[in-house]
């Protein structure tokens, strides 16, 4: 397992955004570990944890109002999954530091399969995934080459049942890994991880 290095370079962190994966939302077991966590320790951190909407644009839409007032260089990003995709994509236009949590690498060609009403991870909510959301997946795709990779810290699982830890690897090679032998997408051992995400956002 690779431990991650010091803390991003960066002034002292004052807002943190958190984006969930795909059918998931706030009520992850992961975003409410880290939502606790910061009512705890860090209640001076502004929080935002949105509901994304299933349409990849308005996701975005939807992140970059909530934080059109956030100090760039004061603010970060935490992104599971699909989320870790959209984390790919603020970072990336905003400067800010992010994390990745077995970060979705290619959406569009992994939801191509997943067409069609969908239900929701927590609670009984359901949705539909159109086809022309891959589409806005496509149109919203970071740069191959990421700017500053030393502002991007990957917690990567190799026993993702989901995605392929090699491809999650090589998308953000560069940047900080913390690659873990064995857990699964879910890093259902996220406990373990959280100090090291902690240390990477100064906290």
């Amino acid at each position: 397992m690779t431990d991650a290095l010091p803390a991003a370079a960066g002034a002292p962190l004052s807002h943190l955004l958190y984006l969930h994966g795909f059918r998931s939302s706030p009520h992850s077991a992961k975003a409410r570990r880290v939502a606790a966590w910061m009512r705890e320790h860090r209640p001076d951190i502004a929080w935002c944890c949105p509901q994304l909407p299933p349409s990849p644009l308005d996701a975005i839409d939807q992140v970059l109002a909530a934080i059109a007032d956030w100090p760039r260089h004061r603010m970060a990003v935490i992104g599971s999954s699909l989320g870790g995709f959209y984390a790919t994509v603020v970072a990336e236009r905003t400067g800010c530091r992010a994390v990745l949590l077995n970060p979705t690498v290619e959406p569009a060609r992994d939801l191509a399969a997943h067409i069609g009403e969908q239900k929701a991870w927590h609670g009984d909510d359901r949705f539909y995934f159109h086809a022309e959301f891959i589409d806005e997946l496509i149109t919203l795709a970071p740069p191959a080459q990421l700017t500053r990779p030393e502002r991007y810290f990957a917690v990567i699982a190799k026993g993702d049942e989901v995605l392929s830890w090699r491809e999650m690897s090589a998308r953000y090679a560069g940047c900080r890994i913390r690659l873990i032998d064995g857990s699964d997408h879910a890093l259902t051992d996220f406990e373990v991880h959280l100090p090291s995400v902690l240390a990477f956002l100064g906290l």
